[in-house]
């Protein structure tokens, strides 16, 4: 299958003062169309940056990324933008919503900058909605709505521009485990529709239910395993 994300020896630097700090330190990392992968490690481990650097809301020191077949590791603000909106969906910890919007003007808002009539952009929030179980709570605004169908909100945002990865940071961290559960089983029913998934966590539970765990330490990939793989 192609590969949605191509990674070869990416760093990351940062200069606080006059000390320098090696966030990434030469991560190689190849992903599939349809995968559903977990990246964990410590705090300090270089995953949030990394995740940063797959998001296009980072640039590398040095190496190369593509994604979808695009070379996207130097290009600049306005294109990393226009790839942020057309191929990534983001789902935080942190809902994220406008809080006077309803739902459905929720996940329409990504459809503004893609360009469509209103009435083209509502009709696929909806569809969206309808997706992630919420066809019956268009009109709700998020202080009307559990944080687990909050979530369901963010998440459909995330897939209204029919993204061709979605990105995940601890996307259970702020719910309780049975609606964090719930949140699991609808990651897992989009990957199985196809939808290439990388997730970034600490809770080993939580990456235990992804195919595939990358474990990333100090900077560095110190495993990779695949389901049913020996580590």
């Amino acid at each position: 299958m192609a590969a949605v994300l191509h990674i070869v020896d990416l760093s990351r630097e940062f200069h606080l003062g006059a000390t320098r700090v090696q966030a990434l330190r030469g991560v190689s990392l190849e992903v599939e169309a349809g995968e559903y992968i977990a990246i964990v490690g410590p705090s300090g481990s270089g995953k949030t940056t990394l995740m940063n650097l797959i998001g296009c809301l980072d640039t590398p020191t040095s190496g190369s990324y593509s994604l979808d077949g695009e070379e996207v590791s130097q290009l600049d603000d306005d294109e990393l933008s226009r790839v942020r909106n057309q191929k990534i969906g983001f789902v935080f910890q942190t809902f994220n919503l406008l809080p006077r919007a309803t739902a459905l003007e929720n996940v329409a808002l990504p459809l503004v900058y893609a360009g469509g009539s209103r009435k083209q952009r509502r009709e696929a929030a909806r569809r969206t909605l309808e997706r992630v179980e919420l066809g019956d709570r268009l009109d709700h605004r998020p202080d009307q709505l559990s944080g687990g169908q909050r979530q369901r909100v963010a998440i459909a945002r995330a897939l209204v521009n029919q993204p061709k990865l979605l990105l995940a940071d601890e996307p259970t961290g702020n719910l309780d485990q049975r609606t964090g559960a719930e949140i699991v089983r609808l990651f897992e029913s989009l990957n199985r529709d196809g939808m290439t998934i990388v997730l970034v966590t600490h809770d080993p539970e939580l990456a235990k239910r992804a195919q595939r765990q990358v474990r990333i330490v100090d900077g560095e990939i110190v495993a990779d395993v695949r389901e049913g793989s020996s580590p």
